[in-house]
């Protein structure tokens, strides 16, 4: 197929769009590739729409491949089968949430395990039909509070969904890896650097989670891993190794002290080492730090929460919420501390939490016999001394503390060291949880009920364009791998000569012949901006006949490499297919 700029539905940019943070937000704009709509919301130009649909055909042959079968639910459902899950509440102000004209309610869905078990459980009744894996590939919808850098987090974005179906855990574990390795398949093909990290279930539910995060210092998500073992974990998904509880017999009893002003961690440390109330140097990590937060539940309860945390960390906000979901967090406002006379800012210690009922949740490495530096709950008062499972007890441990280069690996293996990634893909061994609220059951070989038992697995499809295009360019614009470009050669006329513009039409109707997709540059604008353009648009050939036409010679670029070559014109169609197909 032959399509030509002079035609295409495309206006290139020299500038940046004013709101682009990233380079792959500025570099699909000015391409002409996606326009922005409203906030998180983008329409698909034809060049970026051809390059989603190749993404999408990668992850089809995928998905084919392992026998899954290709459906296609409503994006507009109906709150009940949310309701049974709690998930109309859980997923919060995330949810676009909407009425018809009688009054029904209705969401925009942001993911689709409730209609998948539903249409299995009207489907299937016999243990004879399993197992199953069903996908689709849709539009999803979810009201993201800050959307940003383009499609990378938007509000309405495409989204890979496949369901597996099975009689029992085994077979769950063989559609989970089955899974995994047709992930490792895509990302494979589509030319992304990637690392698999295990995660949390969050409102999913379920047990195991992994997610495929694509590398990049733009992602939004952080993740560590263990050059010595090979762990690796989203920081969500970190479990801090506690150490070894120590003797409490025999530890001198806790002292309060005047501490006049010292509200931070900071103005405390140079308090205790001028009083010398250690018999040693006093550093922030000899302190608790109690960090109030407020809980709002999916039933609208709300919950003040005590978090004890060694006070050289602060609270990782993306591990605390991972730790409290579904309830939501917030910060305490100034009506909370006047009800609570007893929350004394900086000063807060744990004994008056659990005095006045406050779940009090520490930091894992705050274990019995540990002694600490910590708010007397008076104000310009600390107490030196008090020990863990001596003069306090914790209602329980939370993962809320930030992971930091250096910590020890969860296995033990050496220190953990952090990157920056985008996640492009999550499965999740859901188990039963969809399945028993909807009663999923089929008639087992011995004639008696069986709850199926299913996976969850996700794949970002409109979002492996930008993640695409973040790892894929350089200074002068986009650089598409082979697989998913939206043409095979970008084949551009460099003059106004009469010859060579025939010749082109002559080598454009050739790689045509040859069933190669081609993006011809038959436009009158100058050389310069053709140039400009074809390096923009980023496809991986770009065949240059110019002036060089008339001795017989064309010019053939790599757009990965920047390197070119000179090729004799009469063999211009055989070898720009030979070097597309390898």
């Amino acid at each position: 197929m032959i399509t030509r700029l002079s035609r295409l539905f495309l206006r290139t940019l020299r500038d940046d769009p004013a709101d682009a943070e990233v380079p792959s937000h500025k570099l699909l704009v000015r391409a002409g590739y996606v326009r922005r709509v409203a906030p998180g919301v983008y329409s698909w130009l034809p060049l970026g729409l051809r390059t989603l649909r190749r993404i999408e055909d990668v992850v089809r042959q995928e998905m084919d491949a392992t026998g899954a079968q290709e459906i296609a639910l409503p994006a507009l459902l109906p709150r009940e089968p949310y309701e049974t899950t709690n998930r109309w509440t859980e997923y919060g102000d995330a949810l676009f949430r909407l009425q018809d004209r009688k009054g029904g309610d209705y969401l925009l869905g942001p993911t689709h395990e409730e209609l998948f078990a539903l249409t299995v459980k009207g489907e299937y009744n016999s243990y004879k039909d399993l197992p199953v894996t069903l996908y689709q590939i849709q539009t999803k919808y979810r009201d993201e509070e800050r959307p940003r850098a383009g499609i990378l987090r938007g509000r309405e974005f495409v989204m890979k969904d496949s369901y597996s179906f099975d009689l029992d855990d085994a077979g769950l574990a063989a559609s989970y890896a089955t899974h995994r390795a047709a992930y490792q398949r895509i990302f494979d093909r589509l030319g992304v650097r990637y690392v698999i990290v295990a995660a949390t279930s969050g409102a999913m539910g379920g047990s195991a989670s992994e997610e495929f995060l694509a590398e990049s210092p733009v992602g939004e998500d952080t993740y560590v891993r263990c050059v010595e073992s090979g762990y690796a974990a989203n920081v969500e998904a970190v479990v801090t190794p506690a150490p070894a509880p120590l003797p409490i017999e025999g530890r001198p009893a806790a002292v309060e002290h005047d501490t006049p002003n010292t509200p931070t961690i900071a103005t405390l440390v140079d308090w205790a080492n001028e009083a010398k109330a250690l018999d040693r140097a006093v550093t922030a990590a000899d302190t608790l730090k109690n960090v109030m937060v407020k809980l709002r539940h999916p039933d609208g309860k709300t919950e003040i929460l005590g978090i004890g945390i060694p006070g050289d960390r602060e609270v990782d906000d993306k591990r605390l919420e991972a730790a409290v979901e579904p309830a939501e967090v917030e910060l305490l406002t100034e009506a909370d501390f006047a009800a609570n006379p007893f929350l004394v800012k900086g000063y807060i210690g744990p004994k008056s939490l659990q005095a006045n009922g406050i779940r009090y949740l520490v930091d894992p490495r705050v274990v019995e016999g540990t002694a600490w530096i910590t708010g007397a709950d008076v104000a310009g008062k600390h107490v030196v001394g008090l020990v863990a499972g001596r003069d306090f007890t914790p209602d329980g441990t939370i993962e809320a503390a930030e992971v930091r280069d250096g910590d020890p690996s969860p296995d033990g293996a050496g220190p953990l060291v952090s990157a920056r990634g985008i996640e492009i893909g999550h499965i999740f061994q859901l188990g039963r949880k969809y399945t028993d609220a909807f009663d999923v059951d089929v008639l087992g070989e011995n004639g008696k009920p069986v709850r199926l038992t299913m996976g969850s697995y996700g794949i970002g499809v409109s979002r492996m364009v930008a993640v695409i295009a973040e790892q894929q360019h350089d200074d002068k614009g986009l650089r598409w791998p082979a697989e998913i470009a939206p043409f095979d050669v970008h084949v551009v006329i460099a003059n106004k000569d009469a010859a060579a513009r025939e010749g082109a039409e002559q080598v454009v109707a050739g790689l045509d012949s040859q069933g190669l997709e081609v993006l011809f540059d038959d436009r009158t604008a100058s050389p310069g901006v053709k140039f400009k353009d074809a390096e923009l648009l980023g496809m991986p050939w770009i065949l240059v006949i110019g002036r060089g036409w008339a001795d017989g010679k064309v010019e053939l670029r790599n757009r990965a490499t920047g390197a070119a070559e000179e090729i004799p014109a009469e063999d211009a169609v055989a070898a720009v297919t030979a070097k597309i197909r390898g």
